[in-house]
């Protein structure tokens, strides 16, 4: 029977379970031998991992061909305007080429939402705003350049949805069987 685990990926941790400089990875929170993260979340960035033995699974999420919805919590720099939401929903034009359209509104802060650690830095004369944006494909560090193209740099970055799967009830550092 294959095997899907639902993983909260701290911060500053690495989406691999080896790392010859001694950095946090995936085996520092789950004991689980055999299964493979589908898909990465950068260090720096937070959320929901699956990790599975089952490779037509892991290609279903991971490969782009198959634009399974990833949703990501958003924190930015800078007011979230409604254009700039409507930039990031319409697509847009990266160093790579242009982003397929997305979902994106703005939203308050998440109510449940942990604290970081490091903190993220407060400027008192520059507002932070979250946005919710759901992709259906998956290129290196897109969510952050997406929002950059538009005006709002990325502050935090929490992968809440892939799919079905959510991290609702996982902390950081917490994982569950799918």
């Amino acid at each position: 029977m294959p095997r899907t685990i639902l993983l909260n990926k701290p911060y500053d941790m690495l989406c691999q379970f080896t790392d010859g400089a001694g950095r946090a990875t995936l085996a520092n929170v789950v004991p689980v031998k055999g299964v493979y993260p589908a898909g990465r979340l950068d260090r720096d960035s937070e959320g929901l991992v699956v990790l599975t033995d089952d490779g037509r699974l892991q290609a279903r999420i991971a490969d782009p061909r198959h634009k399974m919805a990833k949703t990501y919590l958003v924190q930015v720099e800078g007011a979230a305007d409604p254009a700039a939401v409507a930039r990031l929903a319409a697509g847009v034009m990266l160093k790579d080429g242009p982003t397929l359209a997305a979902e994106a509104r703005a939203v308050a802060p998440p109510a449940w939402l942990w604290p970081r650690v490091p903190p993220v830095r407060e400027r008192k004369t520059v507002p932070d705003h979250w946005i919710e944006l759901t992709l259906r494909e998956g290129r290196n560090r897109q969510v952050r350049r997406m929002c950059a193209a538009v005006g709002l740099p990325c502050l935090r970055l929490i992968r809440w949805r892939v799919g079905d799967w959510t991290i609702a009830g996982l902390n950081p550092g917490d994982w569950r069987d799918a």
